[in-house]
């Protein structure tokens, strides 16, 4: 595939400035068939996607990226990010942070039509929910030994 490389910063941009507002803007930046997966989900299409993200902010108290590193070549793409929140249900006060990262995949339009998150659900989320916590660090202490 013979194609300039896509602009990353109006993708960094929607990213680090979302709201539930601004996801009325995603496809804009998503190709109406785009395949998204993470730890949690895999769907298709732009509604699907936009679904996941409204629900992000129904389960989580002010959600939002901070993407700290990024390589591109040709028509893909490799975003690090911070996620920060809080939890809704349980120690509301403390904002965690995930860390992971997205492979994002672009047509020829330079919409995404493939976007891939990577991080560690046991160290960047269970341990951090009280009683499964504590079970998860017990858990990885003992493969250590």
């Amino acid at each position: 595939m013979n194609m300039q490389a896509v602009s990353l910063a109006p993708i960094i941009d929607f990213y680090q400035r979302l709201t539930p507002e601004r996801l009325a803007d995603i496809d804009t930046l998503y190709a109406a068939d785009a395949h998204f997966k993470d730890p949690f989900n895999a769907v298709d299409g732009v509604p699907a996607i936009r679904a996941i993200f409204e629900h992000m902010f129904r389960s989580l108290h002010e959600p939002r990226f901070v993407v700290t590193g990024q390589v591109q070549q040709s028509h893909q793409a490799f975003l690090t990010w911070d996620f920060h929140f809080r939890f809704q249900r349980f120690d509301t006060t403390t904002v965690q942070t995930v860390r992971g990262a997205s492979h994002l995949v672009f047509n020829e339009q330079g919409l995404i039509t493939l976007h891939r998150d990577y991080w560690d659900v046991a160290e960047e989320l269970y341990e951090k929910l009280p009683v499964v916590g504590g079970l998860m660090r017990w858990l990885k202490q003992r493969a250590r030994q």
